[in-house]
């Protein structure tokens, strides 16, 4: 009876030890650190609790309905924008997140400071849009838009916007502008 109660105690310890920490910084299809796609926005309060939140609200006449929820570090620095799928409405989830600092990887260690080789290599490309002044590489595997500036794109692709990119019209070096994860459906 001993053993049992020792042998159990020991299995309970060994368990509770096991238990994975979640990184902050960590993005992945469901979740950017601790931030999910079911996450409300009267919840951010108490995930960013150590950090700073800005929420612009506005009159509708001028902003469109955008509410976009900035998070900043204790020290300034921009970490995430928010844009909750409801304006003005505190118990809506968050549609989309504008990721602003490197240290938010995916598991495969793609961030804000990654090229399109990069992505290439560790995602299978979902879709590439070309728009006036940059092209948008989707990736449906993790929910994620990556924006790249023309101007990294050969001056021959740059004006062309009829062009259907491939992935073989886009240098390896070209550097990411912009990275969002999506949960707007």
């Amino acid at each position: 009876m001993r053993h049992l109660i020792l042998g159990l105690l020991a299995i309970s310890l060994l368990f509770s030890s096991c238990k994975k920490e979640q990184n902050p910084f960590e993005i992945s299809k469901q979740h950017i650190g601790l931030l999910t796609d079911s996450t409300q926005v009267k919840d951010l309060k108490n995930i960013y609790v150590n950090d700073s939140i800005v929420k612009f609200i506005g009159g509708d006449e001028f902003t469109g309905n955008i509410n976009n929820i900035e998070i900043f570090e204790k020290g300034g620095k921009a970490l995430l924008t928010l844009t909750p799928k409801q304006a003005l409405d505190s118990t809506s989830t968050v549609g989309s997140i504008r990721i602003l600092d490197e240290r938010y990887k995916t598991d495969k260690n793609i961030s804000i400071i990654s090229t399109f080789k990069d992505i290439h290599n560790n995602y299978k490309i979902s879709r590439i849009s070309n728009l006036i002044n940059s092209i948008v590489i989707g990736v449906d595997d993790i929910n994620a838009s990556f924006t790249i500036d023309k101007k990294e794109l050969p001056a021959n692709l740059r004006f062309d916007m009829d062009l259907k990119f491939e992935s073989t019209h886009i240098p390896d070096n070209a550097q990411v502008k912009y990275f969002f994860i999506n949960w707007n459906n």
